[in-house]
């Protein structure tokens, strides 16, 4: 490792300070960055841990929405967003093991935007609004490509909101020992239509799927699905799973989550 600084602001306003010093990095729940600083491929000279925030974290309903603290934890989600919002509230149970639950943060996720991260797939799925220290984003804006998001330098995510669908249920095929998704499809159904985004499939990081979602606003069942795929084009080829393998998948998980949505 390296020398570097390290500072736990209380407040959302003192971690923006300490975020617009030059090479100063936000540190959530540290399970991408850490990794990444003992492999040297980043050298802050400041890390802003965003842990020491109240503010940020928990879980609350506002109407017919949950709204949750950027700094919650995937455990917390998993515990106290079960009753409002189940399919969200599964899927965060089901993000890597005991240890990176107790640790992650959506904030952090979200902001990583790792292209086989669980997290995306929910909010553009549910369509949420990701709320900063300056503004609130639709997911739909937010999500710009593989780790690469509508975040601007120094801005920090404080509340994310999820509309709460009629029904909802997200699909993954799991890595084994990472336990991130080969590939993953949540799938929530409003009373304006149906929202299908896939995790871990695409080099262009989380998507919706626009046919499927067309097919289940006119019938919400796993057969509604018949006939339709995605192309391989863009798809993540690894050693893992091919492009057309993936592409396949993308296919067979949403109607899974179709499924267990019903």
């Amino acid at each position: 490792m390296y020398n570097f600084d390290f500072v736990k602001p209380a407040t959302v306003d003192e971690a923006v300070k300490a975020l617009a010093d030059d090479e100063a990095q936000a540190l959530g729940g540290g399970q991408t960055l850490i990794p990444t600083l003992k492999q040297r491929l980043a050298s802050p000279s400041k890390l802003v841990s965003l842990t020491g925030i109240a503010d940020m974290k928990g879980v609350s309903k506002s109407g017919d929405s949950v709204v949750i603290g950027g700094g919650t934890t995937h455990r917390t989600v998993a515990e106290e967003a079960a009753g409002a919002y189940p399919g969200l509230a599964d899927l965060a149970g089901r993000i890597g093991d005991p240890a990176v639950r107790n640790r992650g943060t959506i904030g952090g996720s979200l902001a990583n935007n790792d292209p086989s991260a669980c997290y995306p797939a929910a909010a553009l799925g549910s369509g949420a609004t990701i709320v900063t220290n300056s503004r609130e984003i639709a997911a739909d804006d937010y999500f710009q490509g593989m780790f690469t998001t509508a975040l601007e330098e120094g801005e920090i995510i404080t509340e994310v909101r999820f509309p709460i669908p009629q029904k909802s249920a997200y699909a993954k095929i799991a890595q084994p020992a990472s336990r991130f998704p080969l590939v993953a499809v949540f799938v929530a159904k409003y009373a304006d239509g149906v929202r299908v985004a896939v995790t871990g499939a695409s080099n262009n990081g989380v998507f919706r799927w626009s046919e499927a979602e067309a097919a289940l606003a006119d019938n919400f069942a796993a057969d509604a699905l018949d006939g339709l795929s995605v192309p391989s084009d863009d798809m993540i080829g690894d050693l893992h799973g091919t492009a057309a393998y993936r592409a396949h998948l993308v296919g067979v998980m949403t109607k899974r989550a179709v499924a267990a949505a019903s």
